[in-house]
């Protein structure tokens, strides 16, 4: 007798792209930064402040999120130079995933769990 098998997201197509995506932006950190971009540029001591994320970590991500199209960087050169992160129009794109998340949390994460 054979066990079933898990399958894999190969054999789910119409997983394939939510799992791509979730891939792309599915950590805490990448998440938390481009929620707070939604706000409009900020610097990087801004973001580190607004995401509790350290100075090594937020560095990562940004310079992932800007590979990956969702963020872009301007460095103002004036004493003292200043480096200002902004969201692309890929990464603006994400706001209305935002907000079906927001709207779903405020349906589903209200009531403590362990009421039930």
């Amino acid at each position: 007798m054979s066990t079933p098998q898990a399958k894999s997201a190969d054999d789910t197509p119409d997983a394939c792209p939510v799992i791509e995506s979730l891939e792309q932006i599915g950590s805490q950190w990448r998440l938390a930064v481009l929620h707070e971009l939604l706000a409009g540029e900020q610097r990087f001591n801004e973001l580190k402040r607004s995401t509790g994320a350290n100075a090594r970590t937020l560095s990562r991500v940004l310079d992932d999120l800007g590979e990956m199209g969702f963020v872009e960087r301007r460095i103002e050169e004036d004493a003292p130079i200043a480096t200002y992160y902004s969201l692309t129009e890929k990464g603006r794109s994400l706001e209305p995933v935002f907000d079906e998340i927001e709207c779903w949390a405020g349906s589903w994460l209200e009531d403590d769990p362990k009421s039930d």
